[in-house]
């Protein structure tokens, strides 16, 4: 499948979002997802045992659960990307380390597997 000039440009700017994303949840800087999700959107962490909500529900969560892990990794592949016009669905797969706790030395690491299933909008600043 060839791809325009505008597509490519596409992919790679919600590429940046999806690193952008991983980037804010694993330095724990949850006010910026307002960079990152529309007013209206909806996130749901339940698949993982967490909340659902608009992003001020999901920053709330996210500043009461994750601050019991010292150090997380999102590391996300399979970037599956389908444009159509001004917006976009995603399928990327994200394999997540944790470690528990703030301890230097013998904290516990588990590690998660899981699939991102997105819906993407073009706004006036961008994807």
């Amino acid at each position: 499948m060839s791809m325009s000039l505008k597509q490519i440009s596409d992919r790679f700017e919600i590429e940046d979002l999806l690193v952008e994303y991983c980037h804010i949840i694993d330095q724990q800087q949850f006010d910026r997802l307002d960079e990152i999700f529309t007013e209206d959107a909806v996130i749901d962490y339940t698949a993982m045992g967490g909340a659902a909500g608009g992003r001020d529900e999901i920053k709330a969560y996210l500043k009461k659960a994750l601050p019991a892990f010292g150090a997380s990794q999102h590391m996300i592949s399979n970037q599956q990307i389908k444009l159509a016009g001004d917006t976009a669905t995603g399928r990327i797969m994200c394999f997540n380390p944790m470690q528990l706790g703030r301890a230097a030395q013998a904290a516990p690491v588990f590690f998660v597997g899981f699939w991102y299933v997105d819906e993407y909008v073009r706004t006036p600043a961008g994807w």
